[in-house]
């Protein structure tokens, strides 16, 4: 995963209550569904648009091969994919179209981005395109991604793409040479970083990102305040940001800059650090283990593991995007898109989308299929595992604008000497001001 997660730029300037549809609209030959009847695949030529961001390295190729699958499937069906080079690019687009009445017939989007969309009436609901709030494809999912996929009005707006979890990235002979073990708990971490710290060596390097686009240094902070008990939102996405947890987690952050266990980067330093072998450690996601082996490059083994736990157990975060599609479609569109959504779930078209482009299967029942790559790439299973128990943030427009916040704080805190209990407390100000604006 080469994006950082963009954050929310404006959420109330745009009207969501005109859009049409994506794609080049055919004679209708479906019907619209009944209540409790799927919508059947349409029979006729019918052309969709897809608004998407897998346009780099592995991502590209991995995304046209499920397009090419689907379109062999379903050869009156045309799937005209518009590629972005990063999410913060189609967020925008995505907004603009909907704002001109050109939104696409679907699009990635991340839970606020959909809990945006979906507030100005610009979704289409699941059940309107399956007959039903939880098709029986959804009981094949991990339990973590079945529960992402909702909103706070507790239905299935969304439907599961470029899934993933974070992992620990090491050089695994450096540890070994100084006699440490693979961590399993923050407080082991905490010790292997200030133990390998010196000679040239840094623990390890984060980004945290900023107010526009928090990255994966936000997330580590977010895993740390969960492992230490905390919630930084409740469901209805009030939050909690200098609560006992958070303050606890950033503290730690600090103890380990403070160390010189710990230092701060842009554009995936951690993993800079580690190639260089000027660092030991880096948490990333489990779809960047292309990149961080091709950085490596054979220079040392490189290490593999589950995070750390913390006193409320192994914690980790859902990280990636769902597809939503856009309630001005055509039926015929919101049909066939429907039959897309499905086919790059099922099993077969899950495993060898997991094995290209390094993103995790959304259903159990693709991992038997990809023994070959799991045997290459034994992480794969550790990393599997924890979609069943993987958090996501609450599905609210405001939550990215407040992860901006939160990275503020990491800055202020990391890099500007600043009390985690004062930088915290600005980030839970601002964030709460944007909660009231909706």
């Amino acid at each position: 995963m080469r994006y950082r997660i963009a954050a929310v730029a404006s959420l109330a300037a745009l009207s969501l209550s005109a859009c049409a549809g994506g794609g080049t609209p055919a004679t209708t030959t479906t019907a619209p569904a009944a209540s409790g009847q799927e919508l059947a695949v349409p029979t006729k030529p019918v052309t969709i648009t897809f608004e998407e961001a897998m346009t780099i390295g592995t991502l590209k190729p991995a995304m046209e091969k499920l397009v090419s699958d689907f379109q062999a499937k379903y050869p009156n069906i045309t799937v005209k994919l518009q590629g972005d080079p990063d999410y913060a690019t189609m967020y925008t687009k995505e907004k603009a179209e909907v704002q001109a009445g050109n939104a696409p017939t679907m699009g990635q989007a991340y839970e606020s981005w959909a809990s945006y969309f979906q507030s100005g009436g610009a979704l289409t609901p699941i059940s309107e395109l399956a007959g039903t709030d939880t098709p029986t494809e959804m009981s094949t999912f991990y339990k973590g991604v079945q529960k992402d996929l909702a909103l706070g009005d507790g239905k299935t707006w969304m439907w599961p793409f470029n899934k993933s979890v974070l992992i620990l990235f090491s050089n695994a002979d450096m540890l070994k040479a100084d006699g440490q073990a693979a961590p399993k708990t923050w407080d082991d971490y905490a010790s292997v970083m200030k133990a390998v710290s010196k000679n040239g060596v840094t623990g390890s390097t984060i980004d945290p990102g900023s107010a526009t686009a928090a990255a994966f240094g936000t997330q580590w902070f977010e895993i740390l305040d969960k492992s230490n008990g905390g919630t930084l939102y409740d469901a209805d996405g009030t939050p909690h940001l200098n609560d006992a947890g958070a303050v606890t987690a950033l503290t730690y952050l600090k103890s380990l800059k403070d160390a010189g266990a710990l230092a701060t980067g842009k554009n995936y330093p951690g993993e800079t650090a580690l190639g260089a072998k000027k660092g030991a450690f880096d948490i990333s996601s489990a779809a960047g283990y292309g990149f961080e082996k091709a950085t490596v490059g054979g220079k040392f083994n490189l290490g593999i593991s589950a995070l750390p736990a913390g006193p409320a157990g192994p914690v980790n975060e859902l990280t990636g995007t769902n597809i939503v599609v856009f309630k001005n479609a055509s039926t015929d569109q919101k049909a066939a898109a429907w039959a897309f959504l499905k086919f790059i779930t099922s099993p077969a078209e899950q495993a060898g989308w997991a094995s290209t482009s390094g993103y995790l299967p959304v259903t159990a029942q693709a991992l038997p299929l990809m023994q070959d790559f799991v045997a290459k790439n034994p992480y794969e299973t550790a990393a599997v595992s924890e979609l069943d128990t993987a958090f996501a943030l609450p599905p609210h427009s405001w939550i990215f604008k407040c992860q901006g916040y939160e990275a503020t704080a990491i800055q202020d805190v990391l890099d500007n000497g600043a009390a985690p209990t004062a930088a915290l407390g600005t980030a839970q100000t601002a964030c709460t001001a944007a909660k009231a604006q909706g």
